[in-house]
């Protein structure tokens, strides 16, 4: 059987004849050592028929549809056109091997051309690439090699469609770099209030603590910046006086806690730090306010790209969660094609690999645990609250994912959906349905309206259905009040009858029950008196014999 190599190329398709096969072997070994070697891979392989692309759109068109596995109009015309035809009713004699297995199920699909793709095709096909530019005459090696650059790049390009407002990975370096920042910030304070410090952070030499010299300022402030602000300002405590106190209280903000801070330097128990000790500790709390500072910028830019990035998710639960849900994932598709119960325990990995190897409580929630909803639920409805909530993310992240427009109104309505179902566990005020939740997103989205509007129109119609029940009530008791003035016109008040049909509805049950008990114990009197009367019976007849007895002893007397 004949085979023919079809090869794509970014000039066009080339269809090769590999006649003499013979030659340089059939096996894959064979043909490997023979490729190197042009005068012995031409021996066996042939150009049958070229087609150059139009253009470069149109070399991009089809490999589009080559890399997924569709045959085009022009490959399909270039196949029947230059192949050889088979009788009718007969199958071909001869078979086509390509490089995608996809691309010859669909030739073989639709033209009916029995295609091959093994290891043996793939290597005579690596040998035509090697070898192309010999094969055509009228083709130059720049040429060859500036269709393939342009061709790669403008594939390349059509396939990753960049788009530089919506890059989540900026998103997983600032929430990573944020996380790592907070701790250090920490760490660092604490080595300003009470762990030992040097010049250098990781140098092992303790020169002093700070708080041995100002213990009482722990007790003040609390804040880490605002510390770190104050061992700047301090330096000394021997040096604070009153005139401080205004500038204390800039930094601190309340003017008591300046004239605390007075007060307590100038009875302190702490002691004297030297002058380069001093020098360090201000050097160290600079670096600690800028940290601060930078914290303070990063997760602005933070909030800012998850707006672009994700407006519902961030909408829905937050840009510190949803930053860490889509870092953890690895991105915003990924974790767009996560389900929702997945997305419920994301972060707690371990923890749900140690329940599933000791067969005990898997974790009911992960990241997500940080948002304030699950902490809003009670004890016993956190479970049921994360599952909720990671349906409603799920459903948040898609949209985000694949939605063009970028709008964080259903984020906003999903938030709201929340909110109705922590009602619904502590006050059985039934939510919403959902379809109806997407509805009113998707008019208010198309329509231009504003959340607020909506929450208008809702407070509008609780109003209207508030009033329609006032009007029924009132109805009702004007009809009771006829009521009342046609009973009273009968000269029967209505008091009277309401109390005798009370006593009628109670005079009747009473009846039904004596009647009831009384046909019940008739039988059981019936029984008494049978059994006694079985009694009486065996007492009679002894009574009876006694009497004989006594007779018949008479008689013998």
């Amino acid at each position: 059987m004949a085979l023919y190599l079809l090869f794509e190329s970014s000039s066009g398709y080339g269809l090769f004849h590999a006649y003499g096969i013979d030659e340089i072997g059939q096996s894959v070994d064979a043909v490997r050592s023979s490729v190197l070697d042009l005068d012995r891979f031409g021996k066996a392989v042939k150009l049958t028929a070229f087609t150059p692309f139009s253009s470069a759109v149109d070399a991009l068109n089809q490999c589009n549809a080559i890399s997924e596995g569709i045959m085009t109009d022009e490959l399909r015309s270039f196949l029947e056109l230059n192949l050889p035809k088979p009788k009718e009713g007969k199958k071909a004699k001869y078979s086509l091997g390509v490089v995608e297995p996809k691309v010859g199920s669909h030739i073989s699909e639709v033209t009916g051309i029995p295609c091959q793709s093994n290891e043996f095709v793939q290597e005579l096909l690596r040998g035509v690439r090697l070898h192309f530019d010999r094969f055509i005459n009228e083709l130059k090696d720049s040429d060859l090699e500036k269709a393939q650059l342009g061709l790669g790049h403008s594939y390349s390009r059509a396939k990753v469609k960049f788009n530089v407002n919506r890059v989540d990975n900026m998103v997983i370096q600032a929430i990573f770099l944020l996380d790592t920042l907070d701790k250090d910030i920490n760490s660092f304070s604490m080595r300003v209030r009470h762990v030992s410090f040097s010049s250098y952070h990781f140098l092992l030499t303790v020169w002093e603590w700070f708080s041995w010299h100002f213990p009482e300022l722990v007790k003040i402030v609390n804040d880490n910046y605002i510390y770190a602000k104050l061992a700047k300002f301090i330096v000394n405590k021997s040096d604070l006086a009153e005139k401080d106190i205004p500038d204390l209280a800039d930094i601190v903000g309340d003017e008591d806690k300046a004239k605390e801070i007075v007060e307590a330097a100038k009875a302190s128990m702490g002691q004297d730090l030297s002058p380069v000790d001093l020098i360090n500790v201000q050097q160290f709390a600079q670096r600690v306010m800028n940290l601060s500072e930078y914290r303070k910028n990063l997760y602005e830019y933070l909030v800012t790209k998850m707006n672009d990035i994700a407006p519902n998710l961030t909408s829905l639960i937050g840009e510190v969660v949803g930053a860490r849900l889509i870092s953890h994932a690895g991105s915003l598709s990924n974790l767009a094609k996560c389900p929702a119960s997945t997305l419920q325990i994301l972060g707690a990995e371990k923890a749900l690999f140690r329940a599933l190897k000791t067969r005990g409580n898997t974790p009911k929630y992960g990241l997500i645990f940080h948002s304030s909803f699950i902490g809003r639920a009670s004890t016993k409805n956190k479970g049921r609250m994360a599952r909720y909530l990671a349906n409603k993310c799920s459903i948040a992240s898609r949209i985000d994912c694949y939605s063009e427009a970028s709008t964080s109104v259903f984020g906003q309505k999903l938030r709201e959906q929340v909110e109705e179902r922590l009602d619904f566990y502590d006050k059985g005020v039934a939510p919403r349905k959902n379809l109806d939740v997407m509805k009113a997103a998707i008019d208010s989205m198309v329509n231009g309206t504003s959340i607020d509007a909506d929450d208008n129109e809702r407070t509008d119609a609780s109003a209207k259905k508030s009033k329609k029940k006032k009007s029924k009530t009132e109805a009702n008791g004007d009809a009771m009040d006829v009521d009342k003035s046609s009973n009273d016109v009968d000269g029967v008040e209505p008091g009277t009858e309401k109390k005798k049909k009370k006593k009628h509805k109670l005079e009747e049950p009473q009846e039904h029950a004596n009647g009831d008990v009384e046909e019940n114990e008739t039988p059981k009197k019936k029984k008494k008196s049978h059994k006694v009367s079985e009694e009486a019976e065996p007492k009679t007849a002894t009574e009876g014999k006694k009497k004989k007895k006594k007779k018949t002893i008479a008689d013998d007397e």
